[in-house]
């Protein structure tokens, strides 16, 4: 997509000199603005030392950074609309949704996830230590996962708890 390439390439003026990019993806990042809910449309970026998202606007851009220590989870999947990420970095939610081709959005979550683990290049699809997904605390990070998508829990609540649970671990 030639707007990817270009919003890339915009992006790449805001990054370190030896910084290096792993994978780009365009799609849409909901934001607050000025206490209202909207979209802009940009540019994902997974370097080998943070997150970025990248979009222009009306006389200028909009950049935000998130390092890979700071970001507590990394979820991803796809619906009829395209792909969609969803991150917690620093205690704010990220949700970047209508990323084409939805499974960009998967491969995206892999290099972060390796990233986020300290795993210098691109991960497998295989982790080289899963965790049992019968486990009943990772259970129960799901099922609060759930009970936060469906706002039954906040944000903090949710980062609260999923801190005690995995300290059990």
């Amino acid at each position: 997509m030639a707007n990817e390439e270009k919003l890339v390439r915009l992006a790449t003026e805001h990054l370190d000199a030896d910084e290096q990019i792993q994978l780009t993806m365009a799609g849409t990042y909901e934001v607050k603005m000025l206490g209202n809910d909207t979209v802009r449309a940009g540019v994902l970026i997974a370097t080998d030392r943070r997150v970025v998202f990248y979009a222009k606007k009306l006389g200028g851009y909009e950049l935000e950074s998130f390092a890979y220590d700071r970001i507590s989870s990394f979820e991803a999947g796809k619906s009829m609309m395209g792909g969609h990420i969803t991150f917690f970095a620093s205690g704010n939610r990220v949700h970047v949704k209508w990323i084409q081709p939805p499974t960009a959005a998967q491969a995206f979550a892999e290099v972060v996830r390796g990233k986020m683990h300290g795993v210098a290049a691109p991960v497998a699809a295989e982790p080289s230590t899963p965790v049992a997904p019968s486990d009943p605390i990772i259970t129960q990070i799901q099922q609060l996962a759930g009970l936060r998508d469906a706002g039954a829990i906040t944000d903090t609540e949710f980062e609260t708890k999923k801190a005690e649970l995995l300290a059990r671990l």
